[in-house]
């Protein structure tokens, strides 16, 4: 794929790298690709990043035609830059597209794209430990013209943001609120897909739980509005006795690639992991009779997040002292000594970024 690329005249000054929060600083260059029904996928680019400027009627401000992903760069102790699982991101963002009726792109060309932006932005990915760059890769419809239609237009971007730990508590255990009222999902609409309308539905109750003192909520389906299905914008995996359960991929949960991962870790290490539904009921119960050993919800952007309560109505409940569980610290020791290079990738799951030349 050919990519233009414009630099920037004037580099911004990067932040201190041991106050980078999440999300609140930008690199200096961002990749646009444009998509029309005459030309597919074109003028693929990487030009300063700024504003864009779109139709007040374009398709995404009206219909929420917008899919995006969320991944990682990350900066070896020798200084190489790379990914983690990227090809994962791609599949999984055309597969959102495709739920939407946006354009899929080419599997490789969108490999291409990223490897290239980060390529590009690779002074950008910070070193100090915990950090990294974290990418932000978006597609959305740009129709200039109202009422609901087949897309024809689309724009596929690609930003940055050099980043810390996504909690201010780091991997700390969080406390968690089961949510009984709002639903995030179900099954035969976007629940598995990564789109905003299923964030901007999540905000309420998230907005209910954090004036009761609690991270996050955590979802039961949207139909019997009894089993367990994802932790805030997370995966969500127990330790009930000596078994790992975590919900089956239903349709309204989000096949989160850390999720896999977290999966393909414990079952080559030989232990005891479950897919299938877990009830409320079941969950509480474990809970009471003491079998609930670790809870902790998993993600790209915290990585692993152990749960150290849960509040179900009037009761709460602590889950292994309100420490973090030696599963819970094992997978997080894993999965991060493999993304930032600090213990050998046995799994194939990185891919080195080129130098700057």
């Amino acid at each position: 794929m050919n990519i233009r690329i414009e630099k920037t005249s004037t580099p911004a000054q990067k932040p201190d790298q041991k106050k980078l929060g999440f999300g609140k600083y930008f690199t200096d260059h961002m990749f646009l690709m444009d998509y029309s029904p005459a030309e597919g996928w074109h003028d693929a680019r990487i030009v300063p990043f700024g504003n864009l400027t779109l139709h007040p009627a374009a398709t995404v401000f009206h219909y929420g035609a917008e899919v995006f992903e969320g991944m990682k760069a990350y900066r070896r102790a020798d200084g190489q830059v790379q990914l983690f699982r990227p090809m994962e991101n791609v599949k999984r963002l055309n597969s959102s597209a495709e739920r939407l009726c946006l354009p899929q792109i080419d599997e490789q060309d969108a490999l291409e794209a990223i490897m290239k932006f980060v390529e590009v932005e690779q002074d950008w990915v910070p070193s100090e430990p915990g950090t990294s760059l974290y990418l932000r890769p978006f597609l959305f419809g740009s129709d200039e013209q109202l009422g609901l239609h087949t897309i024809q237009n689309a724009l596929f971007i690609i930003i940055a943001s050099p980043v810390g730990s996504y909690y201010a508590a780091g991997i700390n255990p969080v406390k968690i609120m089961i949510e009984t009222e709002d639903v995030r999902a179900v099954k035969g609409g976007t629940g598995y897909t990564k789109c905003g309308g299923n964030y901007a539905a999540s905000n309420r109750a998230a907005a209910r739980a954090e004036q009761k003192g609690y991270s996050q909520v955590l979802w039961l389906d949207g139909v019997h509005r009894k089993y367990i299905e994802e932790v805030g914008a997370m995966n969500v995996m127990f330790r009930i006795g000596d078994e790992i359960v975590t919900p089956e991929l239903s349709g309204s949960i989000l096949p989160g690639i850390t999720r896999k991962s977290c999966l393909d870790v414990l079952r080559k290490e030989g232990y005891k992991v479950t897919e299938r539904k877990i009830s409320v009921d079941e969950l509480v119960e474990s809970m009471k009779n003491g079998t609930l050993k670790e809870a902790w919800g998993c993600g790209t952007a915290a990585v692993v997040s152990p749960i150290g309560e849960l509040a179900y109505g009037d009761m709460k409940y602590t889950v292994n002292n309100f420490e973090i569980g030696e599963i819970t610290h094992h997978l997080y020791d894993t999965l991060t000594g493999i993304q930032w290079g600090n213990i050998p990738d046995t799994y194939g799951w990185t891919v080195e970024i080129p130098a700057n030349k």
